[in-house]
Parts: structure tokens; sequence; C-alpha cells
């Protein structure tokens, strides 16, 4: 199995190189990211400009990278289209700094490429780590990677786009796993004027809202301390989503803390 890693954090941000070197283990891997943050673009494609790729540093010991200046979705577009030599099977976008939750699927960047992989035909997921005081990104990775291994062995639909967030808590302390949809209206926004030196501009502001009451959705599964997964987008007809092993979140749940 070949797998395709980029984020929106850059390509020496944690949360890739915490992916990287657990997906190495199980797959051949090979990075194709942002050469710096490019969080919130969505997917957002450079048309009617150009990008540049440089091979980069390897990410983990034998892993293939590439920085590239260009959006997350670029990263995915460039690595199929020039870079990634041979057949991609899977595309995992993250591990992202903060997690990627409701509405918030619209402007990220992370689950933004995870959807052109989606486009490109290929399964692909994103994962997101909740902030808090202390970043769990070892844990998160190791979960992508249990999942990763059940689209090797088929047990997955291969046109499929999963968005994963894990809550901001050890592994021994989250308390299952959850098959989600996004929630609705999960962040207000609004406008700020302000001026730098009697010059006039206006900052975006984002809020979340109250706690979600929906116990089918991503928040409402993080804040109960559950890892959430949200199918996105199927190719199949209507976008209905293809069957999924009864079994999925239970059985992931158990292998992920006999991990620990």
């Amino acid at each position: 199995m070949k797998i395709l890693v980029t984020n929106d954090d850059g390509i020496f941000a944690d949360g890739l190189i915490a992916l990287v070197r657990e997906l190495k283990n199980i797959a051949e891997v090979v990075v194709v990211a942002p050469d710096r943050e490019l969080s919130a673009m969505g997917t957002t494609v450079s048309l009617h400009q150009p990008v540049r790729a440089r091979k980069a540093t390897p990410v983990a010991s034998g892993v293939e990278s590439y920085a590239v200046k260009g959006t997350p979705a670029d990263c995915v577009i460039l690595a199929l289209g020039k870079l990634a030599k041979g057949k991609i099977d899977l595309l995992v976008s993250g591990i992202n700094r903060g997690a990627n939750l409701g509405d918030d699927v619209i402007i990220s960047g992370t689950v933004g490429a995870a959807l052109q992989g989606s486009r490109h035909r290929l399964p692909s997921l994103a994962i997101s780590a909740a902030l808090g005081d202390k970043l769990y990104f070892d844990d998160a990775a190791r979960f992508a990677a249990l999942l990763v291994k059940r689209f090797d062995s088929g047990i997955m639909p291969s046109d499929i786009c999963l968005n994963v967030n894990l809550p901001n808590l050890p592994a021994p302390k989250i308390k299952g796993v959850k098959l989600t949809y996004p929630a609705r209206f999960s962040h207000t926004d609004s406008i700020e004027e302000r001026y730098t030196n009697g010059r006039q501009y206006y900052w975006f502001v984002r809020k979340r809202v109250n706690k979600a009451l929906d116990e089918e959705t991503d928040t409402w599964a993080l804040e109960q301390g559950n890892i959430s997964i949200s199918p996105l987008l199927t190719g199949q007809p209507n976008g209905a989503l293809p069957p999924l092993p009864d079994s999925l979140c239970s059985d992931l749940f158990s292998e992920f803390q006999q991990a620990i």
C-alpha cells in the first residue's frame, strides 16, 4: 500500500511528523505538503499563478518528501499529477493542530486536501486532534494507522472521504469511537472594524457556539470524550453512504485501547 500524506500546518509540523512515523511502519509513504502553515484554505487551488515544489529533508527516515509553495489542495494535485512515483492507494491529511468540526469542514485546509483526494477517486482521510495544554499527536497517529489498515485489508469502501477528530485526551481516557455527521451552525462569524495608523480594515472573528445537543454530531462526540468519524463524500449514486462494517467503531476502539 502506498499512502500520500499532506496537511495544512506545513511540512515540518509535529502532527504530520507523528503521522508519517506511524504510517511508515505499515505502508510506503510519500509526503507532499505546504512549505509553511496554510490553515483555513479550504479547497482553494492556485489557478493562474505558479506553484513551486522542492525536495525537502525527509520527514522521517527513508520517506520521500516534497515542500510545496501552494495550498493543501495544490499539494494533492501536484503529488498525483507529477511528484509521487507509482500508484497512490490512499490519502491521509493531518494530523491537524486543532479539531475540524461542524462547518469547519468548509474552510479547513486539512479537510480540503482530503476532499481533493476524493475528487481524484482516492479513499481519503482528514485527521485532526483537538487543542489543549498538551497535544496527543502520537495517540492520534496510532488511531489513524488502525483505520488505514482497514482500507488496506479491503474492509472499508474504497470510495469514501472521512473526517476524523480526536478529543484532547490521552488514549486511556478516550471513551469510545462514534460514527457521526458534521454539526450544522457549529460556529458564528462576526466582523470587527479596526484601525491601524488611521487606516481602516476588517477582522473576521470565528467562535464556537454553545455545546452541541444532537448526539449524532461530531461536536457532541468530542465534547463527550469520543473520537468522531464523519463520512463527507462517497462515490455512490446520490451521495449515499456505502455500507460500513457494523462493528467498525467498537473494533477500532478495542484495538486502540489494546495498543496503549
